[in-house]
């Protein structure tokens, strides 16, 4: 029941309303009609029919009382992020697989629920784990208000551990605990993957602003711009829906090409995957490992570096028609959709890719470029042949630097577009879409880069590393999890507003009568529809604190 102000002539009167279902269909009768708002407003009626009702609902008094100020907080904590991926937590399987691989160690603590913690506190602000455990005060996570820094050091140790059996290590990395956390995740969740016929691969750096472990930390090709720092370098794998399906870490002076066939190959006797795809971006590939990878009979679709001489001089200069594709759930309206054709060098399948958005935009990045160099070189500033961006559309020397515009119009012939090089027998549409999903993979690279800004990283020891980065994985994947079910309900929500919203879900301590309640804040922004889509009920509005809740803010 509810009230409802009617208008009828010049007054507006107040009623009381009962919503009541009648042949499967909403209706509202009204229950009784209460007067004109007016006269009950000035004559107080109004305030003491409420007081009145009060009294049969204390929550309400109580809300009513700490908003007239007349209850003091004794303490406030976040609740919307241990909630709600405590929900992911479970329905992902993490939690049993942890409970069962830590069945038997003798810790002193629960090695699943300081995992947990580092998680969340991943998703919800990243940082270092001593941020971690400052953190954890602010924030309900259930049983892990009382586990101290050095238990959430063991518990990346543990999870970075070496393995007795180390048949399946890498040339970079031994087998460890998350190799098993990984195996056991996918059985959890066979069922929902498709296949792992198709995986798609990316590497990315971190770098360390200390020494970077025992032997993970080296200087290498950084893609940060700090080769003055060791870094390390984290690969991941991710099935044909996108989801986080493993991730590797190697020293910082490992370089991409190295990485790909002993991954595609362990990963096959990890999950017992008997064929299988490769999607990989440009920085992975050489002649050898294309050379390799047909020699171990797989199929793939790579992206082709653009200046190499063949696909510069033979697949740019073929002709042929380019046909629109559209991805699932695109219009067909789009102003730049996808446009694709195929082209046969030798007997070596390319399908090339072009985006006229892109192409005027990289027109138009250029002809920037060439303006700041003509004025530089009308000011005939020298140092302008140290700018790389400059330098290549040079020509001469000396006093004699010109504008070359034959490297100008050969530039021109990359506006917008890419080349794929593939052995399937996909449709062309198909090669190119299928690459296109490899953008979802950057797209968690961005995330996990993000997730992974907990510099400086503390850890001497190269298994708390492993241990470390691995929880920033395990943060990916309820992450997508979350994401894959708000979508379901058709929800494309900002992964910075999901955040915001559950950090900003509280529950107010207050004491009234000698007893203490917790009064929970008002859902704003997201922080609804993502409850629903996990099926995560919200507390009462108000409750009573239990003496765990109370000795824990």
């Amino acid at each position: 029941m509810y009230f409802r102000q009617k208008k009828s002539g010049n007054h507006t009167y107040l009623q009381i309303v009962q919503s009541h279902r009648q042949e499967g269909q909403p209706r509202q009768r009204v229950i009784a009609t209460l007067g004109r708002l007016d006269e009950l407003t000035q004559g107080g009626q109004l305030e003491s029919l409420l007081a009145s009702g009060a009294r049969f609902a204390p929550g309400a008094m109580l809300l009513n009382a700490f908003e007239r100020g007349e209850l003091t907080s004794v303490g406030k904590i976040s609740i919307g992020p241990g909630l709600v991926f405590e929900r992911l937590w479970q329905q992902t399987g993490i939690a049993t697989v942890l409970h069962e691989l830590a069945k038997g160690r003798r810790h002193g603590f629960s090695l699943e629920r300081a995992v947990f913690l580092t998680v969340v506190h991943r998703l919800c602000c990243a940082g270092s784990d001593r941020a971690a455990d400052k953190w954890r005060q602010t924030v309900r996570i259930e049983e892990a208000q009382e586990i101290s820094l050095h238990q959430l050091y063991r518990a990346m140790a543990w999870l970075g551990e070496d393995l007795s059996d180390q048949a399946d290590k890498t040339p970079f990395a031994p087998r460890c605990t998350k190799d098993l956390i990984e195996e056991r995740l996918f059985e959890w969740r066979r069922d929902l993957f498709t296949s792992l016929d198709l995986v798609f691969f990316d590497t990315t750096s971190i770098y360390f602003e200390g020494e970077g472990g025992e032997t993970i930390g080296q200087h290498g090709h950084s893609k940060d711009s700090r080769p003055d720092l060791k870094q390390m370098v984290v690969g991941a794998v991710l099935d044909s829906a996108g989801r986080p399906l493993l991730c590797e870490l190697w020293p910082g002076n490992t370089t991409d090409v190295k990485t790909l066939v002993p991954i595609v190959t362990r990963l096959q006797k990890r999950f017992a995957v008997a064929n299988v795809c490769i999607v990989a971006d440009r920085g992975m590939i050489s002649r050898q490992i294309i050379e390799e990878i047909e020699a171990q009979g797989w199929f793939y679709i790579l992206g082709a570096r653009m200046r190499t001489v063949e696909v510069r001089d033979e697949v740019l200069s073929r002709g042929g028609r380019y046909q629109v594709v559209h991805a699932k759930g695109e219009s067909s309206k789009d102003p730049s959709p996808l446009k694709v054709k195929e082209v046969d060098v030798g007997g070596r399948r390319y399908i090339v890719c072009l985006n006229d958005d892109q192409a005027k935009k990289d027109a138009a990045d250029r002809q920037a470029i060439l303006e700041g160099l003509r004025q530089k070189l009308a000011q005939g500033d020298k140092a302008l042949v140290g700018n790389k961006g400059y330098r290549k559309y040079l020509t001469g020397g000396g006093a004699g630097f010109a504008i070359d515009e034959e490297k100008v119009k050969s530039e021109a012939r990359f506006d917008g577009k890419w080349v794929l090089r593939t052995n399937t027998s996909l449709s062309t549409p198909e090669v190119a879409l299928k690459y296109k999903e490899l953008w979802q993979v950057e797209d968690i690279f961005r995330s996990m880069k993000s997730i992974l800004e907990t510099r400086p990283i503390y850890h001497k020891c190269d298994d708390t590393i492993r241990g470390h980065v691995f929880c920033s994985f395990l943060a990916l994947v309820l992450r997508k999890a979350l994401m894959d079910q708000l979508a379901q309900r058709g929800d494309i929500l900002e992964w910075a507003d999901i955040v915001r919203d559950l950090n900003g879900l509280e529950e107010i301590q207050v004491d009234q009568d000698n007893k203490r309640f917790l009064l929970r804040s008002q859902t704003t922004g997201v922080c609804s529809k993502v409850f629903q889509a996990v099926g995560v009920a919200l507390p009462p509005t108000v409750r009573s604190a239990s003496p765990r809740e109370i000795t824990s803010t």
